[in-house]
C-alpha cells in the first residue's frame, strides 16, 4: 500500500513538473516568416525580434522605459579623444558553445558588418559612411576609433549584436548563430518556426521564460485568436480592428515612419515636380481612424518628434490633387514622360492594413494623371528594390516602406536613407552628403540643428520620400503573461523581461 501511494505520489509529482515546464514554454506569433537568422540583419524586425538580446547581445543596451544607455557586454566606456572610445568588457562571460568572449570577437563583429560581400543591414543601416580601426588592449579592453569621429559611439554600440569569432562565417550569412545571451539557437524549421531555449550558462540573471517557439500568422485577426485561444502568448503586431480586448491588447507609440520611398533618378520622378505631386496627391487625412488607428500622426519626416533634430518648423504636406493635376500636366508639357509605368513595391505585412493604403495611394495617384501600378512582395522580394544593390531595370519605382528609430538620433536615418552611398537611398546630392557628414560629428546644439536642416532639405527641397504616418502599434499578451510593451518592441522582444503571473 505505501508503495502504491508513493509511485502515484511520484507520478503527480512528475506530471505537476510537467506542467510547470509546459508553463514556462511560449509560443510568439510573427506577421512575417523569417527568412534570415543572422546577427548582423537584425535590422529587420522580424529578424530582430527573435535574435536581438535573446541570442545575440549588444556591448551596450538602450533602456526603453527610461532613457540611457545601460552596460551589457560592456560594464564601462568613455572616450579617449575625438575619434576613439574605450570600451571594458564583461569578464566570464562565455559563447553557447563554451569559448569565452573577448575583444576578438567585438573586432571581428565590427569588421564582418561592414564586409561588402554581405551586405549586413545593422552594418548599412546604422554604420554605413563610418570605417572603424581597433586597438586590442587585453582581452576584455577594446579601443575603437571611428572615421569619421561618432561624439555618439555608446549610443550605435546599442544596435550592433556581436557574433562569435570563431564560430561565424566571416563571409556568408550564418543559418545557425552562436551567442553569449540567455537563450541558445535551438531549431529552425524553415517556413515553419524557430525554437529558443533558455541558456543554462548565461552569465546574468535567469529568465523565466524556458523556451520561445515562433512561428508566422500573415492575418492579423488569426494571429490575435491564437492568443485569445491560448495557442499562443504574445503577437508583437495586430491591426488596429484586432485590439479590441482591453484585457490583453496594448497600444504604444512604435516610433516606426511609413513612408514610400521616391527613385530620384529615374524619369518621370526625377522632375521635382511628379515628386510634389505625389505628395500632394495622398490625402492622409481619410486614412486616420479607417485604414490606420486614430492614435497614428500624419508626418512631415522620417523621425518621430522625440528624435534629436526633429525639424518642428516642417508641416506634413496638404492634400491637394488638384495643385497635383496641375504639376502632372506641366511637367508633360516641358517633354517628362509621365505616362510611364511607375512601380508601386509594397511589402507584404509591413503594418496592419498596408495592402489597403498601398491600394488607396495607387487609386489617388491615378486620379491626378500618374500610371501606377501596384505589386506587393514578400519580404525577401521587396529587398530585392529597397536594398542595394537596387533590382530596377531601369523601371522607376516608389517602394512602401517604414522606418524605426527608437533610440532618438538622426545618425540612424540620415546616412541610410539620404546620402548617396546610402543603402537604401535613392538619393544622390553632393551638398546634402556635406550636411550629413558635418552632422554627424557634431554635437550638443549645433547637432540638432543641422539634422533638423538635413531633414528639411531632404524632404522640403529634394522631396527624397512621401512621409505618411508616424505609426501607434497594438499588441495582444496573453494574461498568464506578466509583460507590458514599450517602444522597443517594434524592433526587438526581449524574453527575459517576460514574466508570468
Amino acid at each position: 500500500m505505501m508503495k502504491a501511494y508513493l509511485t502515484a505520489t511520484a507520478a503527480l509529482a512528475l506530471m505537476a513538473t510537467g506542467a510547470y515546464a509546459q508553463d514556462r514554454n511560449i509560443t510568439v506569433v510573427l506577421s512575417q516568416n523569417v527568412d534570415l537568422v543572422d546577427p548582423c540583419m537584425s535590422a529587420r524586425q522580424n529578424v530582430g525580434r527573435v535574435v536581438s538580446e535573446n541570442v545575440n547581445e549588444m556591448m551596450v543596451e538602450f533602456d526603453y522605459v527610461d532613457g540611457g544607455l545601460k552596460p551589457r557586454l560592456a560594464t564601462e566606456w568613455s572616450q579617449l579623444d575625438d575619434d576613439t572610445w574605450q570600451f571594458k568588457l564583461r569578464d566570464g562571460v562565455k559563447w553557447h558553445d563554451g569559448t569565452p568572449f573577448t575583444a576578438k570577437d567585438v573586432a571581428f563583429t565590427l569588421e564582418r558588418n561592414k564586409n561588402p560581400n554581405l551586405t549586413c543591414e545593422v552594418g548599412g543601416k546604422y554604420f554605413g559612411g563610418m570605417e572603424f580601426s581597433v586597438d586590442i588592449k587585453d582581452d576584455h579592453t577594446i579601443d575603437i576609433t571611428t572615421n569619421p569621429p561618432s561624439p555618439i559611439l555608446p549610443l550605435l554600440m546599442t544596435v550592433m549584436p556581436i557574433a562569435s569569432a570563431t564560430a561565424t562565417p566571416a563571409d556568408e550569412l550564418t543559418r545557425k548563430p552562436i551567442g553569449t545571451g540567455p537563450y541558445v539557437f535551438d531549431q529552425w524549421n524553415v517556413g515553419q518556426s524557430i525554437v529558443l531555449k533558455r541558456n543554462p550558462d548565461y552569465w546574468g540573471e535567469q529568465p523565466q521564460v524556458e523556451q520561445a517557439t515562433y512561428i508566422a500568422r500573415a492575418d492579423s485577426a488569426v494571429a490575435a485568436a491564437m492568443v485569445q485561444t491560448g495557442e499562443a502568448d504574445i503577437v508583437p503586431s495586430i491591426a488596429m480592428q484586432d485590439a479590441t480586448n482591453p484585457d490583453t491588447d496594448f497600444a504604444y507609440p512604435n516610433s516606426e515612419t511609413t513612408y514610400m520611398r521616391i527613385d530620384t533618378r529615374t524619369a518621370p520622378l526625377d522632375d521635382r515636380r511628379i515628386r510634389e505631386a505625389l505628395n500632394l496627391a495622398i490625402d492622409r487625412e481619410a486614412m486616420i481612424g479607417t485604414l490606420l488607428p486614430e492614435e497614428a500622426q500624419i508626418a512631415s519626416q522620417l523621425v518621430v518628434p522625440t528624435t534629436i533634430g526633429y525639424n518642428k518648423d516642417m508641416k506634413p504636406w496638404p492634400y491637394d490633387p488638384e495643385r497635383a493635376k496641375e504639376l502632372v500636366e506641366e511637367a508633360e508639357a516641358d517633354g517628362v514622360p509621365v505616362d510611364t509605368k511607375i512601380l508601386i513595391v509594397g511589402r507584404n505585412n509591413l503594418f496592419p492594413n498596408g495592402t489597403e493604403t498601398m491600394e488607396a495611394m495607387m487609386s489617388m495617384w491615378q486620379e491626378v494623371g500618374l500610371n501606377v501600378e501596384l505589386q506587393m512582395n514578400d519580404v525577401s522580394v521587396h529587398n530585392n528594390y529597397f536594398v542595394r544593390p537596387f533590382n530596377q531595370d531601369g523601371v522607376p519605382t516608389l517602394t512602401e516602406a517604414m522606418h524605426d528609430n527608437a533610440t532618438g538620433d538622426p545618425v540612424f536615418t540620415a546616412y541610410v536613407k539620404y546620402a548617396s552611398d546610402g543603402i537604401q537611398s535613392m538619393v544622390v546630392n553632393p551638398e546634402l552628403d556635406k550636411m550629413i557628414a558635418d552632422a554627424t560629428i557634431a554635437s550638443g546644439d549645433d547637432r540638432a540643428a543641422m539634422w533638423a536642416e538635413v531633414f528639411r532639405v531632404a524632404e522640403n527641397d529634394i522631396i527624397a520620400n512621401v512621409p505618411m504616418f508616424h505609426m501607434v502599434g497594438f499588441t495582444r499578451v496573453s494574461p498568464r503573461l506578466d509583460y507590458k510593451p514599450t517602444i522597443a518592441a517594434n524592433s526587438e522582444l526581449q524574453l527575459a523581461q517576460i514574466g508570468f503571473r
